[in-house]
């Protein structure tokens, strides 16, 4: 058990008991220590009993706690608290905007136990009732509820493609003769999925008795076609059965959607094609590469020139943008992440530490700034050709200003500006926001847009047109967050974007150095936006990239 599960485990503990209204200094003694154990740099599993207590938040009663959980997997005070307390009610926690002593009011004075029932009572306008629940927290909670319903069973792109190429790999080795790939929206690069969908030519019964021995399976649905299961604590895992005669069709078929695959087969009447490129000759259409087919018609009209070796892949990443060292919030030193990056044979390296207004995240005051890019002169001496560029996360505040004056700003080879603070705002109060930050003349890049946590919090209302119009205008960068709950700007507005002469900047946001693995789900999603490699800042080599930075500040003065 790593210390991510264990913060997890107190955390949760803190929760419930705060749920159940119990003293209100127990549980701010687990919540400390859930989120003093998250900053650990070491395991605790692999530290003595002494030595947990000595921990910064951990005293001699919760060490014997983390040693339990070391020992056996589970707390046994936590097994208590949830056996006394109402599945539904815990999963209110899931509820964006509902916090334990809310929850605590809903269960025992309002005496709803299930998310069903609260949304009910939404609709009734029950909530306004109660203290602590006025209309808009009301309306607030009614929107997550929905909202959560909508994602169960959804997935992240980078959890269910790990699993699915264990899948893979299983039927591919075990069935060698057959041919075995991975369809659906995982082929299609979709940024959330509900179900793993694998094609192949071995018999359903062969498969069956291949996957028959996986405690983590369940098979829910048995056809001709192919097999359902139901994955333990995953999604469903489809497989898709077929011949080598209609490979071509079935291909096309289970990849979807169903709009894109009905223009294709509107002409034909045959479903004997061994490859899909042959079913769109047949069509007497050029040939679209999977990641296109979720775009709409009128775009799609333009993409047929374009093949896999025009779009942008990982390889094509020169230097990571956006990341946090040990400065504020990130795991490693900057040297850490300097090394890291070189070693990968990246050429530079952008810090991008978070600003002072993220008090959350120990972001840097002006003092510190100063200490930091001293470290940085001085790593950039040691480490050339390599270069370390000193930038920042900079707080767009509620005004849309900027966190520091421009003489601080000023000394960044680059600011990138995000929203961290003050998410819930109307479509109107974002656009002001962000506006004002665009126009700013220290901003390079927009950060992370609309702020989205991909089947978590749906992000603040923008429009996407004015934005990026405003970014042509003010010569600005929009990220493309890599991080696979981001990945944020949406690649259905990248096409907009690059239209209108706006880069594409995809970053990580790397917190550690096994963030910087990140940037390739960045890149599948830029894919879907048809993204090409000289259309995307993060891939401009070293000089082509100090050559934008100083291209771009003289762009900035004279538009000034």
């Amino acid at each position: 058990m790593d210390n991510y599960q264990i913060a997890d485990t107190f955390a949760l503990l803190a929760k419930i008991m705060d749920i159940h209204g119990e003293n209100s200094f127990k549980t701010k003694t687990y919540a400390n220590a859930a989120f003093q154990i998250e900053k650990l740099p070491m395991q605790l599993a692999d530290m003595d009993a002494v030595s947990i207590a000595a921990q910064k938040g951990i005293g001699a009663a919760t060490a014997q706690k983390i040693a339990e959980l070391l020992q056996t997997g589970s707390l046994s005070i936590l097994n208590e608290y949830i056996a006394k307390t109402p599945s539904g009610v815990i999963e209110m926690l899931s509820i964006k905007g509902l916090g334990p002593k809310k929850i605590h009011t809903v269960w025992k004075e309002m005496g709803i136990e299930t998310i069903g029932e609260l949304e009910y009572a939404c609709n009734e306008n029950r909530l306004t009732l109660y203290k602590g629940f006025g209309e808009k927290t009301q309306h607030n909670v009614a929107e997550a509820i929905r909202f959560y319903l909508n994602q169960q069973g959804w997935f992240l792109f980078q959890q269910a493609a790990e699993i699915a190429q264990q899948f893979l790999q299983l039927l591919q080795t075990q069935l060698p003769n057959y041919s075995t790939v991975i369809t659906g929206s995982l082929r299609r690069q979709m940024e959330t999925v509900d179900s793993i969908d694998l094609l192949t030519t071995a018999d359903a019964e062969d498969v069956m008795q291949l996957l028959q021995p996986l405690d983590a399976l369940t098979l829910t649905e048995e056809q001709p076609s192919g097999l359902r299961y139901q994955i333990s604590n995953g999604p469903q895992l489809v497989i898709h059965t077929t011949s080598t005669d209609t490979w071509g069709h079935a291909l096309l078929t289970t990849t979807g959607p169903d709009a894109f695959c009905n223009s294709i087969l509107a002409s034909l009447t045959s479903t004997n094609f061994a490859t899909e490129e042959a079913l769109f000759t047949a069509a007497q259409q050029a040939f679209v590469l999977p990641a296109f087919r979720d775009l709409p018609q009128d775009v799609l009209n333009t993409t047929a020139i374009i093949g896999s070796e025009d779009l942008i892949q990982p390889n094509d990443i020169k230097g990571i943008i956006h990341s946090h060292s040990v400065w504020s919030d990130g795991s490693n030193s900057i040297r850490e992440m300097a090394e890291a990056a070189k070693a990968q044979g990246l050429e530079y390296l952008v810090i991008s530490d978070h600003s002072k207004s993220a008090g959350y995240a120990n972001g840097l005051n002006e003092e510190r700034i100063m200490q930091q890019h001293a470290e940085i002169d001085l790593l950039n001496k040691q480490l050339a050709p390599f270069k370390i560029f000193k930038s920042i996360e900079c707080d767009i505040l509620n005004d849309g200003s900027l966190d520091y004056s421009d003489a601080v700003l000023n000394s960044f080879d680059l600011v990138i500006a995000s929203v961290h603070s003050n998410l819930k705002m109307t479509e109107e109060k974002a656009m002001q926001r962000l506006l004002t930050a665009i126009a700013h003349p220290a901003t390079t890049i927009l950060g992370h847009m609309t702020g989205r946590l991909l089947l978590s919090r749906a992000g603040y209302p923008v429009n996407y047109d004015a934005i990026i119009e405003a970014c042509a205008k003010h010569h600005v960068c929009i990220e493309l967050n890599a991080h696979p709950r981001r990945l944020d700007i949406d690649w259905r507005w990248i096409p907009a974007a690059v239209d209108k002469g706006v880069l594409i900047s995809i970053n990580p946001d790397a917190h550690a150095v096994e963030g910087f693995a990140d940037t390739r789900y960045g890149v599948l999603a830029a894919q879907k936006g048809m993204l090409r490699k000289q259309q995307n800042l993060s891939s401009f080599t070293l000089q082509a990239f100090e050559e934008f930075l100083q291209q771009n500040r003289a762009a900035k003065t004279l538009a000034g």
